[in-house]
């Protein structure tokens, strides 16, 4: 397993985040808010000329052929951005699994930019953005499904997150069955750690973001003749949430190593304990961001409550706070623990 960062996986992080330092700012994400939409069309295409959607489709098939672990540096940034467009469920869930299912015509259009396809799943069951898709791909238990999105019944759902348009999904007749049984069930199970996975990527980029932004603010906040970001309380809660990003840094990337097969209890554990940490780690600092920012922090005036409710949408999605620490408790009480045993896979 290699767990060292390369210099292809760090260059690729690199461009990601210069790409929505410059083309997803808070001021822009504001402003699509207001508008009342959590899409924008030019920023998506921008990310489609990159080739970001397909980044985990094989070669033969017009992707990248990547692996979760060479592109977790870019969910990370996509989190810290707060990007809103789907990037991360497309090309971490729905592009493999046309590719799996050999949907290769649709594969092919939403890789060039010439559809959508929104997702919905147990463990993330209202589809984001189903009312400006072409096409959802549901997963239930038994089945997994392609229905267009004309023969859907899409019905909006109230979210904290005003950067994500929620709908619960019901197939209309015409949808197609991609797989049932077995392999349906074991496509919703991979699919479930990816997406657990990739929620944990995105917590961490939101925690050290707001702890960057209530650095800055704490540096330029003056009170009583002096910055705020002075005093040693401060100074003490913004080391706290830092700790709290250091320590779960290191357990997503074990992760995000073993997570190219989910088929085995120490990969799923392993997910789960990055998906339980890293969650931790957003809500501290998202709380941290506010109590530095003062009453400026609780109002919509200030970015941070963009942070805070991104946090709270993903915090649950793709498996409970509960699930994931029962599941990691349960791999501790189970499974073979110890140095020799650190970064074990079955078999």
């Amino acid at each position: 397993m290699q767990f060292v960062i390369t210099e292809e996986q760090q260059m690729m992080t690199d461009m990601v985040r210069e790409f929505l330092a410059a083309n997803c700012t808070t001021a822009e994400l504001r402003a699509l808010a207001e508008t009342g939409k959590s899409h924008d069309a030019a920023r998506w295409s921008a990310m489609v000329e990159l080739g970001l959607p397909g980044a985990l489709v094989g070669e033969e098939a017009g992707g990248l052929g990547l692996a979760p672990q060479d592109v977790i540096g870019l969910v990370t940034a996509a989190g810290a951005a707060l990007l809103p467009e789907p990037l991360i469920e497309t090309m971490g869930i729905t592009l493999p699994a046309l590719d799996q299912f050999g949907e290769a015509a649709l594969l092919a259009q939403v890789m060039a930019g010439e559809a959508q396809v929104a997702l919905s799943h147990p463990a993330a069951p209202f589809a984001e953005g189903a009312d400006s898709a072409d096409a959802i791909l549901i997963f239930e238990v038994d089945r997994v499904l392609l229905c267009p999105a004309g023969s859907a019944t899409i019905t909006p759902q109230p979210g904290v997150d005003p950067l994500r348009r929620l709908f619960a999904v019901t197939p209309g007749p015409d949808a197609q069955i991609l797989a049932e049984g077995e392999a349906a069930r074991a496509a919703t199970d991979h699919a479930q750690e990816i997406g657990a996975l990739f929620a944990a990527a995105q917590m961490l980029g939101i925690a050290q973001r707001a702890i960057d932004i209530s650095v800055a603010y704490a540096g330029e906040r003056t009170q009583f003749g002096k910055p705020i970001g002075s005093y040693q309380a401060l100074k003490h809660h913004l080391a706290s949430a830092q700790v709290a990003v250091e320590f779960a840094r290191p357990v997503l990337q074990a992760a995000s190593a073993m997570a190219a097969s989910t088929q085995d209890a120490y990969t799923r554990a392993r997910i789960s304990h990055a998906k339980y940490v890293c969650g931790r780690a957003a809500e501290t600092t998202a709380q941290t961001a506010i109590q530095v920012h003062g009453g400026m922090g609780y109002s919509q005036e200030a970015d941070v409550h963009f942070y805070i409710k991104r946090t709270l949408s993903l915090r649950n999605l793709w498996g409970t706070e509960t699930l994931h620490r029962n599941r990691y408790a349960a791999r501790l009480e189970t499974l073979a623990i110890g140095p020799d045993t650190l970064f074990n896979q079955e078999g």
